[in-house]
């Protein structure tokens, strides 16, 4: 029954130290991501896709193999720890709350920048805050949910697969002419690899929340984002709050509109928090059900080699 142990394990390494401050792997991966891209770069969906085959392939055979060695749940252990996000997006949210708490917009505004990938020099104190408060419900999918979802499914190589394409998502997934083409397996494999625990995220949300007001706004508005997976964890997670979030942000100089999620006033500053303990009412919601899971599966025999 290690699988459990190492999940827990993991969550709680984070929670305990964060993300490491140097050389974390995954800003290894997107140094190797950015130096590929400029050299293979080309408007073509083929090329595009050769390069996150071969970027994200060795890497996931590497921890199958390592998954084949003695005490493999060290291994198992570091590696979910390295996936994880949780501690850094609690820090990162709470950094914008106490600049907007002490009146600095200024500083809130350098502070969202780090979350989000919008224009934020123009916001103002609500447009910071529902950019926070988005940015904590998607990436608690991303940088948390999907990463247990993919160990519970395929240990290390899964969690590896799904880290490794999710960063080049956020490299390359994006519609401009750089972009459309060469991004577009990356933004495809992960949306395929997102689309379960997405809509577990947003189930999870819906529960620890306000459920009916939840699951309402994800059935209206998830559909209607451009991201199929964000759409329903955003809207889910509005509703879960009672808030509304949405509506227009600045990309890159141009006003993208953007339909409105979620119901309820426009999100405030002691809404981020809000946010937070949502994140955190959810992760417990999906530690008891997976331990739940793991205790009745293996009272059938059918876990034994866990």
């Amino acid at each position: 029954m290690t699988l459990p142990l190492v999940l827990v394990g993991g969550v709680l390494l984070d929670r305990l130290l964060g993300e490491p401050r140097r050389w974390h792997p995954l800003e290894g991966f997107g140094r190797l991501a950015l130096a590929a891209e400029a050299r293979g770069h080309a408007d073509s969906r083929g090329r595009g896709a050769l390069l996150v085959v071969a970027l994200v392939l060795p890497w996931v055979v590497l921890a199958a193999l390592a998954a084949r060695l003695p005490h493999s749940w060290l291994v198992d252990l570091l590696v979910l720890y390295l996936a994880i996000g949780w501690r850094s997006l609690v820090e990162h949210g709470r950094a914008v709350a106490s600049a907007l708490e002490a009146g600095d917009l200024p500083l809130a505004r350098r502070r969202v920048a780090f979350l989000v990938s919008r224009d934020t020099a123009a916001l103002d104190e609500e447009g910071v805050a529902k950019a926070t408060v988005e940015s904590i419900l998607e990436n608690g999918n991303d940088a948390l949910y999907g990463a247990l979802f993919w160990f519970m499914v395929a240990g290390a190589p899964g969690v590896v697969a799904y880290r490794l394409v999710n960063t080049l998502d956020a490299m390359w997934g994006y519609r401009s002419p750089r972009y459309r083409r060469f991004g577009w397996a990356a933004a495809r494999l992960d949306d395929l690899m997102n689309w379960v625990p997405a809509r577990l995220t947003a189930l999870a949300y819906a529960l620890v929340g306000d459920t009916r007001r939840a699951l309402g706004c994800w059935r209206r508005q998830g559909c209607a984002w451009k991201s199929p997976n964000a759409g329903p964890v955003m809207a889910a997670g509005a509703g879960a709050l009672g808030i509304g979030l949405g509506g227009a942000a600045v990309y890159e100089g141009a006003v993208e509109a953007r339909p409105p999620l979620g119901a309820g006033p426009a999100a405030t500053r002691e809404d981020i928090g809000r946010a937070l303990r949502l994140l955190a009412r959810a992760l417990r919601l999906w530690l008891m059900t997976f331990a739940v899971s793991v205790l009745a599966l293996g009272l059938l025999g059918v876990l034994e080699r866990w």
